[in-house]
């Protein structure tokens, strides 16, 4: 999922919408760091597998 897709920004808001009402806006900034991290893991993968298999 790269960061341009609206489902990303699908779950980012949903995080903080819940975040809000429940007064965890920590956790907010805690969650977003995730996803990003694990959005930036996911293209590096992906390109791995892409450059991998036009080798083969």
């Amino acid at each position: 999922m790269k960061m341009k897709s609206p489902m990303f920004f699908v779950w980012i808001i949903g995080i903080a919408m819940i975040a809000f009402f429940t007064g965890e806006i920590a956790t907010v900034m805690m969650l977003f760091l995730i996803l990003l991290t694990l959005n930036t893991i996911l293209s590096v993968i992906q390109d791995f597998y892409h450059d991998w298999k036009n080798r083969s």
